[in-house]
């Protein structure tokens, strides 16, 4: 008679495991290789651990800087990006709705749009600061600047992609603007919208992250400029490793969202 955990452990069993999880175990395998030739090189002296540390030595600064406050700075940098995120998503989507489907309003915003989609918004980092200080407002108008416009601009795609015959269906049925909006317009820049935000977020943690660099008296990217300062590499990789583990859950989270909409859509 064969028992539970060696009926687990069977070969069919274990391919199987395999074949449902193969991306998950491939991109773990990837992970763990990294970190031990991350770790290995510099101790046998093929790197120097100056420039490049190692991550035991990172686990060990991130335990010496969350004892030592750094809840705090992620607390600070989390409220920035979530408000400015917020505001972006609050005003670019009737923004976009709007100018992708009056042609009027398009052809005289769009401009605008394009103008400040191209410009690169970290240059207007240090004006933003002049004129809104080194506090909470400066890397909250930082975020929104950096997310706003890849929104509107995928929203507008979005509206534009509307069918013409579902369009004239419901306009012959007699439906108002909003009815439009609300049932035709809306559902079909949903997708648009995921993906926009997948784009807003990398530009948002841009914004948030300089705009500490620049001026600011606390948030983790003001923790990296005082690390640089003073040569501390380990402390400089906790804050671009939790920063890229944010970015990555958040993206993961879109994609899902992105692939569930697509699969409605169609």
């Amino acid at each position: 008679m064969n028992l539970p955990s060696q009926h687990f452990f069977s070969p069919r069993a274990i391919a199987n495991f395999y074949h449902r999880y193969e991306n998950t175990l491939l991109a773990l395998a990837a992970v763990l290789v990294f970190l031990f030739l991350w770790e290995l090189l510099p101790a046998i002296g093929l790197a120097n651990p100056f420039f490049t540390s190692s991550p035991s030595r990172i686990v060990a600064a991130a335990g010496w800087l969350f004892a030592h406050g750094f809840w705090n700075d992620i607390f600070v940098s989390l409220e920035e990006f979530a408000i400015g995120m917020g505001l972006a998503i609050l005003f670019s989507i009737p923004l976009g709705l709007l100018l992708g489907w009056y042609r009027r309003l398009n052809a005289m915003f769009e401009p605008f749009v394009t103008l400040f989609n191209a410009m690169p918004r970290v240059a207007l980092i240090p004006l933003i600061i002049l004129w809104l200080g080194i506090g909470t407002q400066s890397k909250v108008a930082a975020v929104f600047l950096g997310a706003f416009f890849p929104l509107v601009i995928n929203v507008m795609a979005g509206v534009k992609t509307v069918d013409e015959t579902l369009l004239k269906c419901a306009r012959s049925f007699g439906a108002t603007d909003r009815q439009v909006f609300k049932t035709l317009a809306l559902p079909t820049c949903l997708p648009f919208l995921v993906a926009g935000m997948r784009l807003a977020l990398g530009r948002g943690l841009v914004g948030v992250v300089v705009g500490e660099m620049l001026a600011s008296t606390a948030g983790v990217g003001h923790m990296m400029t005082l690390a640089s300062s003073s040569f501390q590499t380990d402390k400089m990789f906790v804050g671009l490793i939790l920063l890229a583990g944010f970015g990555y859950v958040l993206t993961d989270l879109l994609k899902h969202l992105e692939k569930r909409f697509a699969s409605w859509r169609s």
